[in-house]
């Protein structure tokens, strides 16, 4: 009977289990589940982060943009209203030298066509000396009424009056109105006057009418001898002084290397993403770039033909509007602002590139040395005021000290360029001389991101509580067995359950990983290879302009100074030593 009991019993209970075991698996699957959906929301919360974060770097890359263009946008609405108030000033404080300057070339042009009375040229010059006793041109003005008038002590009186309130304006004022008027002798001896007041280490900004009317041979084949020699001499002078020839050189490279190169930021994007020594390699095309843009500014000059005046009178006018209209030392200051300002405008309000154009181009410094000037005419004939043939004379001159800069220039970019790119993608990085190597690279980055993988999938791990937990149940198990309290089974089971749904979630999760890192991997790797790509066209693109340093080189080889120092008015040709 007792047994017959206890096989009872013994199958109520087992059943009992079979239906708490039946309930524990479905609550634990239903745990399961709950599991997966919290994996899933963690995901999705790990995404939402990564998201945000890059949204806010966006947003402040976006603000540092807007900032910055902002600060551009300000800086450019100040100089704007600022050179309209310098010039509106030049025009209060200088407005009345505009009359006084029209009436020069006026009066001229009056006594050739014979249309004005002498007597009225003379009041006219008497009433701009009224207007402007303090500018030198308004005596020099009545000195030339007084000499058409014949007053002879009256013109020396108002011309030493000129040349008291400015000796050099008044001197090459006089050598180009005698020579428009065919007085060679005079010319030549206002001339002298002019050369005699002058140091090559310091020269006057009206030299540039002196330099552009002997290029342009206005002032006859003597006058045009002596200033050849006389600039011969001054560039003898300063080639003895220590240290010339490097501050030369030093002098062109600052000029060559402001000169605009057209950029494209949307090329080698991913050299400019991924690659640390992209700055260097950025300097360094730019450079060789600078070849091409210097050939193209030098060619270009010497393939323009020089159109010269009708007449030798048209031709001194000319020179005479640049003498009265652009060089006067009272107006310095404000036309130093305006050029600034002016530059700013440009550069849309880029303050900085705007200095360095300014600094460079010392165009309006009051004293220049001679090579200063050539190198003034040469790159910057806009500001400068020179005439093409200027021009083309200052680079002839020049071409010496061009060339030394540009090879110095040439040499420095090309012991910059880097032997190695760096490459830097995600945790990555390599390096590659021209992406030959990109098997190498590839195999590299695979296994970088298998080791990464293998490394983080190791970290998602039971931890000692599930193992614990584990050795517990099958325990109690063990003593429910033993003592005939098959109840404990139940903790056995679910400690069991535990272990096996933890082990579970943690092999879905090393599978995310997995998964993860076989997309990363992939990603990396197309990064990669369009980076070898980049590389690959950015050493050939290099090496095409680098290759054009040769033209520059073989074009000034083949021009010399005497080939721009000729007359079109005399049909003499300059005899002139490079």
């Amino acid at each position: 009977m007792s047994t017959d009991n206890e096989r009872i019993i013994h199958l109520a209970d087992l059943r009992r289990i079979q239906s708490s075991l039946a309930s524990l698996d479905s609550t634990i699957t239903h745990l399961d589940g709950n599991i997966a959906h919290v994996s899933g929301q963690v995901q999705n919360v790990n995404a939402e982060v990564q998201n945000t974060k890059d949204r806010l770097e966006q947003l402040i890359q976006e603000f540092k943009d807007f900032v910055l263009k902002d600060q551009l946008d300000k800086n450019l609405q100040l100089a704007e209203t600022r050179l309209v108030k310098v010039r509106q000033e030049l025009e209060t404080k200088f407005g009345h030298y505009d009359e006084v300057r029209r009436r020069t070339t006026g009066i001229l042009k009056a006594v050739d066509a014979s249309l004005v009375k002498r007597q009225t040229i003379e009041n006219a010059t008497e009433e701009q000396m009224l207007a402007a006793p303090g500018y030198w041109l308004a005596p020099a003005l009545i000195a030339l009424a007084s000499w058409l008038n014949d007053k002879r002590e009256l013109a020396d009186k108002a011309m030493m009056e000129a040349l008291r309130l400015d000796d050099e304006k008044t001197s090459l004022f006089f050598a180009l109105v005698t020579r428009r008027g065919g007085r060679f002798k005079a010319s030549r001896e206002w001339l002298d006057r002019y050369f005699g007041q002058q140091d090559p280490h310091e020269l006057e900004r009206e030299i540039v009418v002196l330099i552009d009317g002997f290029t342009n041979g206005i002032f006859g084949p003597d006058a045009r001898t002596k200033t050849s020699k006389q600039i011969e001499a001054w560039i003898a002078e300063l080639s003895e002084k220590a240290g010339f020839v490097e501050e030369q050189h030093a002098q062109w490279k600052a000029a060559l290397e402001v000169m605009p190169v057209a950029a494209k930021p949307d090329e080698y994007k991913f050299l400019r993403q991924y690659s640390p020594t992209w700055p260097q390699l950025d300097s360094s095309l730019h450079g060789a770039k600078l070849h091409e843009v210097v050939y193209s500014h030098i060619s270009g000059i010497f393939g323009q033909e020089v159109t010269p005046a009708q007449s030798i009178a048209y031709a001194v006018d000319g020179m005479l509007d640049k003498l009265v209209t652009n060089f006067d030392d009272e107006e310095l200051p404000l036309r130093r602002d305006e050029r600034l300002l002016s530059l700013i405008v440009e550069e849309q309000g880029n303050k900085d590139a705007a200095q360095s154009r300014f600094g460079v181009e010392k165009t309006l410094e009051q004293r220049v040395s001679l090579t200063q000037l050539l190198t003034n005419f040469a790159m910057h004939p806009d500001v400068s005021q020179a005439s093409l043939s200027t021009q083309k004379l200052s680079i002839a001159l020049s071409r010496e000290w061009i060339r030394q800069a540009h090879d110095d220039m040439t040499m420095e970019n090309r012991a910059a360029v880097p032997g190695t790119i760096g490459l830097a993608i995600d945790s990555w990085s390599g390096q590659t001389m021209d992406g030959a190597n990109e098997a190498e690279l590839l195999q590299s980055l695979e296994a970088h991101m298998d080791q990464r993988m293998r490394e983080d999938a190791s970290r998602v791990k039971l931890k000692p509580m599930h193992h614990i937990a584990l050795g517990a149940s099958i325990f109690i198990g063990i003593v429910g067995v033993a003592a005939l309290m098959p109840a404990f089974l139940l903790f056995t089971v679910a400690g069991a359950l535990f272990w096996y749904l933890s082990k579970r979630s943690i092999d879905k999760k090393r599978k995310i990983i997995e998964e993860g890192y076989v997309e990363l991997k992939e990603s990396c790797v197309q990064i990669l290879r369009a980076a070898l790509a980049d590389t690959v066209e950015w050493r050939l693109e290099y090496a095409e302009e680098d290759a054009k340093a040769s033209l520059v080189s073989e074009f000034l080889d083949g021009i010399s100074a005497e080939q721009y120092a000729y007359s079109h008015y005399d049909k003499a040709r300059a005899v002139m030593r490079a």
